[in-house]
């Protein structure tokens, strides 16, 4: 049986030691995230759920890219989509990504700013 960390977790739920099957499918998530227009796109999606259009002119890329990466994501399960009449509004369910993709940010305003580190 996995040995549990209780310093390992934010909450009281997933304190067990990771296997080689969570580590390859978290790696998957950090390599879908290693792209800054993704990234941005899920950062959005992180704050409002939104349509394609509204994305692409929020990152400053071409609907036919946004439309890519957002394939992308989506196939790899990180956000979900649904039609709206002609539309197709994209979200981001997962509030343990979520907060992931908050926190890297957060990490990359303090290497920005210079602001101290802090929990």
């Amino acid at each position: 049986m996995p040995s549990r960390d209780p310093s390992s977790a934010a909450s009281g739920t997933h304190q067990r030691t990771p296997g080689p099957r969570e580590l390859v499918l978290a790696a998957g998530v950090f390599a879908l995230l290693a792209d800054a227009t993704r990234l941005h796109l899920v950062w959005l999606l992180a704050r409002e759920e939104s349509d394609v259009s509204a994305l692409a002119e929020a990152v400053g890329a071409a609907r036919p890219a946004v439309s890519q990466h957002l394939a992308k994501l989506r196939l790899g399960g990180l956000v979900e989509s649904r039609k709206e009449g002609r539309r197709v509004v994209y979200s981001l369910p997962d509030g343990h990504l979520k907060r992931l993709v908050v926190e890297a940010i957060s990490h990359a305003d303090h290497q920005v700013s210079g602001e101290p580190w802090h929990d």
